[in-house]
């Protein structure tokens, strides 16, 4: 077991001794277990599984961050997270109406990248709600 930190700029988020985890990196989805080598990677919208103390899965939306390994210890710095079972899917689905039409908007001042961000944080709560929540 290690010990995982999942930390947001307003609170942690969550802490507590877990058995593994698989999360959402740049290059694609990656697994952590004790004794993991040391790592620093971006982490990209998409979601991330812990099994926790009792074997338990725990599933988590990530808006994105950092994640670090060292020692025993994973620090997950999320710019947004949410258990799964806690998405809204309509306030996903305005979210989602609203950066589409920032993009599709013409005028100058309209922060691009950030649209983008927002868009792929969007349709990332609605793929797993309906993945995780409609098949239970």
């Amino acid at each position: 077991m290690y010990h995982l930190s999942i930390v947001t700029p307003e609170k942690i988020f969550y802490e507590d001794e877990v058995t593994s985890l698989i999360a959402p990196g740049s290059e694609g989805y990656l697994g952590v277990l004790t004794d993991h080598a040391p790592l620093i990677t971006a982490l990209v919208p998409g979601k991330l599984t812990v099994k926790d103390q009792k074997n338990q899965e725990l599933f988590f939306s990530v808006g994105g961050g950092f994640m670090e390994v060292l020692k025993n210890q994973v620090t997950i710095l999320a710019h947004s997270i949410e258990f799964i079972n806690d998405i809204d899917l309509e306030r996903a689905k305005r979210a989602m109406d609203r950066a589409k039409q920032r993009l599709r908007s013409r005028e100058q001042g309209i922060d691009i990248p950030r649209a983008m961000t927002a868009l792929r944080r969007a349709e990332n709560r609605l793929h797993l709600y309906d993945e995780i929540l409609t098949k239970q």
